[in-house]
């Protein structure tokens, strides 16, 4: 095709070079729109870019890059180019959950799905305030987060109470703090299941290593030459272990509702059995989702494949081209 017909909005410089190959070899002609340089005229209906699709993978661990211009513009451009008719996969719905926990806690609510007990807070008094109604262990973590950052656990309410008295509060980038309770996961792992298109692609088991809250997939999996029975993280040198793991249908069945829910086109979640009481509970959703690094030997796939396939059905919708499988 001469035509680009895609364009990939994104701001991570090493992410999607595996996407990106898979689109060339697939034959599928598409734009890079850097995330961190961009500009649009609200005032025009034109479509300047000259495609129908857009793809959006902007993350909001952007200001850990240097790029937290990206993130609150993206929201912006994405209402724009929806307005101009275009095809947004992981648009603007779907944005307005990657950059807010807040907005994830609220949609698991309204699904009557699991969730730590939470509050979100914009001020010290309120954290305290918020303390008092959860049970410690608790995690300060920022509403905009990502990879982790900046997630502090605390063990009492003492504890918390002396840090906020002696330290400058990172609020984030949105000046919004979440107050969760910490939930021991039992026999220390979690679980991490992908979607696309609303529907369930694969689960893997991460094992925990203590006080780790980056579980980033694409960088928590990578398997390196000295494997332990062909599952050893070779990023972090954190030594932790990750397997392919298969859910319960009714957990699957959780997952897709969450995701159709949200408009979520192509993202993943965590969840874990908590161990004091034997009960799953989802805690995080990801809009930005990142596969398992070495997939095809954690999995037996790659599902890239997937996705390009599933983006290659998008832009055939739009705009009445063959697909390419």
């Amino acid at each position: 095709m001469n035509q680009k017909i895609l364009g990939v909005y994104y701001e991570h410089p090493e992410w999607f070079e595996n996407f990106f190959n898979k689109l060339e070899q697939k034959g599928i002609d598409y734009i890079k729109l850097e995330g961190w340089n961009s500009s649009f005229n609200p005032g025009s209906a034109e479509n300047n870019l000259g495609i129908d699709v857009i793809f959006n993978r902007m993350s909001p661990s952007a200001f850990n890059r240097g790029h937290e211009n990206s993130i609150f513009y993206t929201l912006n451009y994405m209402k724009y180019l929806e307005s101009l008719g275009l095809r947004i996969i992981n648009g603007y719905d779907a944005y307005t959950y990657e950059f807010s926990k807040s907005n994830q806690i609220n949609l698991l609510r309204s699904l009557n799905i699991r969730h730590p007990k939470t509050y979100v807070t914009n001020h010290k008094e309120a954290i305290l305030k918020s303390a008092k109604d959860l049970k410690f262990p608790i995690v300060l973590k920022p509403n905009i987060g990502g990879s982790g950052a900046n997630i502090i656990k605390f063990d009492d309410y003492v504890e918390l109470e002396n840090y906020l008295n002696t330290n400058i509060i990172d609020w984030g980038i949105d000046k919004t703090l979440l107050v969760q309770e910490f939930l021991i996961a039992k026999d220390s792992n979690i679980i991490r299941v992908e979607t696309i298109g609303g529907k369930y692609v694969y689960a893997i088991k991460i094992f925990l290593t203590e006080g780790e809250f980056n579980l980033c997939p694409a960088d928590y999996c990578k398997i390196d030459d000295q494997k332990i029975d062909g599952m050893k993280d070779g990023v972090s040198d954190r030594g932790a272990l990750v397997e392919k793991f298969d859910p319960p249908q009714h957990l699957i069945e959780e997952v897709e509702k969450i995701f159709q829910s949200a408009k979520i086109d192509v993202g993943g979640l965590e969840y874990l059995v908590n161990s004091e009481d034997d009960e799953t509970y989802i805690y995080d959703i990801n809009a930005m989702s990142n596969f398992v690094a070495d997939p095809d030997i954690v999995l037996g796939f790659d599902p890239t494949d997937n996705l390009v396939d599933f983006v290659n059905k998008e832009i055939q919708k739009k705009v009445k081209l063959p697909v390419n499988l």
